[in-house]
């Protein structure tokens, strides 16, 4: 007969296999990491990257790792090859991706919240709206940004300017464009409100200024691009620049992923920040808008089946551009 401390030891081990055993899978499944491609640090999409991703994990139990990259133009690439699960990107660089046939791979998860953007100045210049910018040091290029550039082209022309009325700075994206002004190479700088860069600079700079829009320019800026339109801020922690109730440049900003990414995957996603929306916006607050319904809105590019499944199961229909 076997000794009864070896018919323990093996008792232990079998159990310790068959629990293995059963848990493989969900192990395996729980130590699959998705790559989240958003923004360098100090921007909106980076903090909102950072935002989802905790929740996913806290909530979902998803592994989820954000990368940083230089700027949309790697972003979307890279979900689009599938080295990325998930990005975070504007309606305007999928659009410009989608041209000629590229990125046949890209689908859409939804909205999340608007970009609300504007041409910061120092609080004490002389500058108050966009027409005042003629013949300023003005960052463009955004080379690593692409369409920051036609965002740019947008507003100026709500100012009745071009390119040819600024003097321009080349900068290759955001961020260089707040250091820019810092540094005194600029005379302003493009950045989204919320933004961890826009308080920066304030508290470097001894307080900015957003430059006022006028909505009679809107005609001249839709022209240069449709998917822009105005909403409307007021004094605030988020607006920072902002000492009046006025109208800024806004355009979406989208979740994305690849044709390829499982379905209950990407429907895990939007089903865990719907009912989890309060830990996301404590992280990052221009989050206060988001909801199931405004995610689903027709850009006239496809949605990922997993996307489409959430959004058929709740009843919810497209919305109209605004």
């Amino acid at each position: 007969m076997m000794p009864s401390h070896r018919l323990c030891g093996r008792a232990v081990l079998a159990a310790f296999a068959a629990a293995m055993l059963l848990a493989g899978p969900l192990s395996a499944a729980r130590a699959k990491t998705y790559g989240f491609a958003t923004l360098p640090p100090g921007t909106l999409n980076y903090t909102t990257a950072s935002a989802i991703a905790k929740v996913i994990e806290q909530k979902a139990g998803l592994n989820v790792l954000v990368q940083p990259t230089a700027g949309d133009n790697v972003i979307i690439p890279m979900v689009g090859r599938g080295e990325a699960a998930i990005g975070i990107t504007n309606i305007l660089e999928v659009a410009r991706a989608r041209e000629g046939g590229h990125e046949p791979n890209l689908r859409l998860i939804g909205k999340i919240h608007a970009l609300r953007t504007a041409f910061f100045v120092r609080k004490d210049s002389a500058m108050k709206t966009i027409a005042d910018m003629k013949g300023k040091r003005v960052t463009m290029g955004f080379s690593a940004m692409p369409t920051i550039s036609t965002l740019m082209r947008a507003m100026l022309a709500t100012g009745g300017l071009t390119g040819k009325d600024i003097v321009p700075v080349m900068v290759p994206n955001v961020v260089r464009s707040a250091d820019d002004f810092v540094s005194g190479s600029a005379d302003m700088f493009f950045f989204a409100f919320g933004a961890p860069k826009v308080r920066e600079v304030d508290a470097t700079m001894g307080g900015i200024r957003a430059l006022a829009i006028d909505e009679s320019g809107m005609l001249a800026a839709r022209k240069v691009t449709p998917y822009g339109y105005l909403t409307s801020v007021s004094p605030g922690p988020v607006f920072i620049g902002v000492d009046h109730p006025m109208k800024v440049y806004s355009f979406d900003n989208l979740l994305i992923t690849n044709a390829d990414a499982p379905a209950d995957l990407i429907y895990k996603v939007i089903d865990t920040l719907v009912k989890n929306k309060a830990d996301v916006v404590a992280v990052q607050p221009v989050l206060r808008e988001f909801s199931a319904a405004s995610m689903y809105v027709n850009y006239g590019m496809p949605y990922h089946r997993g996307a489409l499944k959430y959004f058929k199961e709740h009843h919810l229909t497209p919305q109209a551009l605004p």
